[in-house]
């Protein structure tokens, strides 16, 4: 029997803007595909299989390898600023925390355009420039280990370039993948810059010491490349969004920026607030990273200088896997969960300074990492729950290159 819907044949069963003819809605496998709103056709996560877990990998090694070496610059800090201290340098410290600084900040900064080329070109492409960029960079650098001006471009800019445009597509991908698990997911995915943190210093610390920052580098860049290998396990499964409408009265500038820019994004008022109020409380958020291993050189002479970023690393994972299961039950809000988290790192952050013994700052760095690992791993679930999948990796873009201000400010 075959019915006339809005004017086009259908057969009992068809499934129309999101309704069923007849009331039947025939059963819905794994790659289906799902009718949105607005006529288009997205994917219903599958929630698990192969490629699932494949590119669950893939996002964890990127994490990981990015922050990895991102969160061990003390390390290379340390040996720089002791080069330009034995070259008669003045400013040494400050020289050699910008290099640190301006990696991290331009990360963030350009995660925008992460998520402008993300959705013009892919995930995999965006990715894979990112691989590029941060293995050159770093390759680069061990060239100009004793010139701090030329590491601002290579170490700084070039391999923070990198990093911004492979770290918001590792978290974007796994919505397409994962929604009922996505918190878990996320919290397994973001737990890769945490197993190399808690590895990382240790490891590069030895490096350093034996063979100098010029073989170092090449070693980094060597992992730095497994970025590029990452790349290649995304497969996207949600469509790109649709070019934007052209509507009578707009002008070609308007209507070019709707082509990059996710406005609708924009006019949630969720997204405003949740953007804007994370960026003002990471102000001090990467200052134990960076200048951990200086405070307790000065404070606690004779202690393993590395270990309490070593433990901030460690429960950080446990942070993620705990809470990306907890962001996962039902109830649970996610936002308010984050925001707590936040509350508890900022309070213990402000103990530091005050803390008179070694024991004591390392069951302060275990308990900042956990609650550091709360606020990670629900950024992308949160993305996700106010923006949906069309928007979500614009979302962690922008949210992301509102938060470069406060992180390079701050160390």
């Amino acid at each position: 029997q075959v019915k006339m819907v809005n004017g086009d044949a259908t057969l009992p069963g068809t499934i129309v803007n999101g309704s069923a003819v007849n009331g039947h809605v025939p059963a819905k496998s794994k790659d289906a595909g799902v009718p949105n709103g607005g006529g288009e056709v997205s994917h219903e996560p599958p929630d698990g299989g192969t490629r699932a877990w494949l590119v669950m990998v893939g996002a964890f090694l990127c994490n990981g390898v990015l922050f990895g070496v991102i969160n061990t610059y003390s390390v290379v800090y340390l040996h720089l600023r002791k080069q330009l201290q034995d070259a008669g340098d003045d400013e040494a410290s400050s020289k050699a925390a910008l290099v640190g600084s301006l990696t991290i900040g331009t990360t963030f900064l350009l995660s925008p355009v992460s998520g402008i080329l993300t959705d013009k070109i892919g995930l995999r492409r965006t990715t894979l420039c990112g691989g590029v960029l941060t293995c050159g960079g770093m390759f680069l650098s061990s060239f100009f280990t004793d010139n701090v001006t030329a590491l601002y471009f290579t170490y700084g800019i070039m391999f923070g370039l990198g990093a911004a445009l492979a770290y918001t597509p590792s978290l974007a991908i796994l919505g397409h993948y994962f929604k009922k698990y996505l918190g878990l997911v996320s919290g397994v995915v973001t737990a890769g810059s945490s197993v190399f943190t808690a590895i990382m210093p240790i490891l590069l610390e030895k490096l350093v010491a034996k063979t100098g920052l010029a073989t170092s580098f090449r070693v980094l860049s060597v992992i730095s490349s497994f970025v590029i290998f990452c790349a290649l396990l995304y497969k996207p499964l949600q469509p790109p969004p649709p070019p934007p409408r052209v509507k009578p009265g707009r002008s070609r500038f308007n209507t070019m920026m709707r082509s990059f820019i996710n406005f609708d994004n924009w006019k949630q008022k969720k997204y405003i607030i949740w953007a804007l109020s994370i960026p003002i409380a990471l102000f001090g958020y990467f200052v134990p990273y960076v200048h951990m291993g200086k405070f307790v050189e000065d404070s606690f002479p004779g202690e393993e200088k590395n270990l309490p970023v070593m433990c901030i690393g460690i429960t950080s994972g446990l942070g993620r896997l705990l809470f990306g299961y907890i962001a996962d039950l039902p109830r649970v809000n996610r936002v308010l969960l984050q925001q707590i988290a936040f509350v508890l790192i900022g309070t213990m952050t402000m103990c530091l300074p005050a803390t008179g013994s070694f024991p004591l700052l390392l069951a302060i760095a275990l308990a900042m990492g956990l609650f550091d690992g709360c606020f990670i791993s629900l950024l992308g679930p949160i993305a996700y729950d106010i923006c949906g999948p069309r928007g979500a990796t614009q979302a962690i873009g922008f949210l992301l290159g509102l938060c470069s201000i406060p992180l390079t400010v701050g160390p």
